[in-house]
Formats: C-alpha cells, structure tokens, sequence
C-alpha cells in the first residue's frame, strides 16, 4: 500500500517549476491556470525568486501547492494513491490530490491561509526553534513551566519543534540544552506556526473553509491534528482550521500509516527531501522515493 506525502514550507528551492512548465504545452497551462486563479504571476517568483524571496510565507505557501500538485498532474507515473498526508500547508495538496478539494479552491484556501498567517506573524514578535535529540515527553514537561511556547512539530522521534513569543523561545531553549538537547535552534521564520498566536489567522481562515464545497476524498487523509485517518468532509473542515493554532503530529501520522499496512511512501513536490528525511528517522525499514 502506498502514501503519497506534500511537504510544507521549508521544501521549497529556487527555481522550483521550471522544468515542469518547460516541459510542454500542458506543463504550461497548469502554471498559468495557478497564475489566473491567484491573480498574479506566481511562476514567475517561482522560477526566478530569490532565496529571501521564496521564504516569505505568503509566496512560500501557494508556492509549494502548486509545484506538489504540479508533479502529480504532469508525472508520467499513475495517481492511484492508497491513502495521503501533507505537513502542515501540505495537508492542502493532499486533499486536493485525493479530489476532495478542486485545484481552483485549494489554492484560493492556500493564498487565504498564507495571507492571514502573514498577517499574524506582523501582530507580535514570535519564532520557533527546531529542538533534536530529546524525548518528546521530556520536552513536553518542561514547556509546561511556559505560558507563552508550546510544541509545534512533531517531525520524528527526537526532532521536535517549538513556537512561541520571541523571549519564550530564547529561554525554553536554553533550558532545552540544560536538559540535553544535542541541537536547541532558533528557526528563521516569520512567526510561531501552529501555535496560539496564529489564531488571528484561524478566524479568517475559518470562513474561508466553511465556504468552500468539499467532498469525501477518493482515499483516506491522515490529518496533522489528530495523526489519524479521516473521509468525512466535515470533520476534514473541522482539523484543517484547528491546524493552524495546534501542532502537526507528523511522527504520529507516519506511525499510523504503517501501522494501518502503508509499505512504501511518495513525496510530491518541493526538493523531494524533507519528507523522505522525516519518514526514515520515524522507520528506517519503510521504502521512499520522490515522484519528481
């Protein structure tokens, strides 16, 4: 049985699409579909973006959308997937992969989605940090002494990342190293991605959702909330807005995966790296591959 996994940010490269949009007339109309729908030329920041440029949240996010979904629609090898997941923005891609959302509204949600975060990330001074090499209960107990830095990414068994207020997360990862954090890293991000100070965003994003037609997936979507499977469009709806302010249980939804008889994993879209990294720390018996 095989998972088809899209990654989120952090995947992305300059000049990501390119090839795919040079690739011929269909290649092109897919490119040019994403830019009449957003409203502006996305391919172009894509193709001929700075590094600087791609990592803003706002290009970043419809940015991999559309390279992940771009790979699917233009692979020479069947979509025939088993089950999907995607990190974080990730989660879009496999929905719409999966037809329970169209091409068309899934990036609307994207662009929707990666303004409001934007957004949010302008109203407060906030940052996450990549902590590896300790339990996750460990960390967890002493984010428990903080009001203002929870867990945010629960990448794979001794990767966990933090978001919180800029001074929260500089104090929580000296007492991480205190603890015995091989590596206690201040990310450079725009804000604390799921996390409570993304619920600015979470309201907008929330009407947008909510106005927006979903059908049952063709296949099962494991969810970032809940690392667990899910087909009922409602309860679909229901995680997707809850993401933004809780954590991606990514070690979780990999785990379940295999446990429920997935044998080999796909990653669509991005450099086809960072998925592929996180599933062979989960279980390094587990075959991947890229589908670009």
């Amino acid at each position: 049985m095989t998972g088809y996994v899209f990654p989120g940010q952090g995947a992305q490269f300059e000049g990501m699409g390119k090839d795919l949009y040079e690739s011929g007339a269909k290649g092109k109309a897919f490119f040019e579909e994403a830019n009449e729908i957003l409203g502006y030329r996305l391919s172009d920041v894509m193709f001929h973006g700075t590094k600087e440029e791609l990592k803003e949240t706002k290009i970043t996010q419809p940015a991999l959308f559309v390279h992940s979904l771009a790979g699917v629609a233009l692979s020479e090898q069947a979509f025939e997937p088993d089950v999907v997941a995607g990190h974080s923005l990730g989660e879009f891609s496999a929905l719409v992969a999966a037809k329970s959302l169209s091409f068309a509204d899934g990036l609307r949600l994207v662009k929707a989605r990666a303004l409001a975060m934007q957004k949010a990330c302008e109203l407060v001074p906030s940052t996450m940090a990549a902590i590896v090499g300790l339990d996750d209960a460990v960390v967890e107990e002493i984010l428990e002494g903080f009001d203002d830095v929870v867990p945010a990414n629960y990448n794979s068994p001794g990767q966990l990342v933090i978001s919180g207020s800029v001074k929260g997360i500089n104090e929580a990862v000296e007492k991480l190293k205190e603890a015995g954090a091989k590596r206690a890293i201040v990310l450079v991000v725009g804000g604390a991605f799921h996390s409570p100070f993304m619920a600015p965003a979470k309201e907008e994003l929330a009407k947008a959702i909510e106005e927006t037609k979903f059908a049952a997936p063709i296949c099962p979507i494991y969810q970032n909330v809940t690392g667990k499977a899910s087909s009922d469009p409602d309860v679909i709806k229901k995680n997707l807005i809850e993401q933004l302010t809780a954590p991606v249980r990514w070690t979780q939804s990999v785990e379940q995966m295999i446990a429920d008889g997935v044998t080999e994993f796909i990653e669509c879209g991005g450099n086809g790296k960072v998925l592929r990294g996180l599933i062979r720390r989960i279980n390094r018996e587990i075959p991947t591959k890229s589908l670009l």
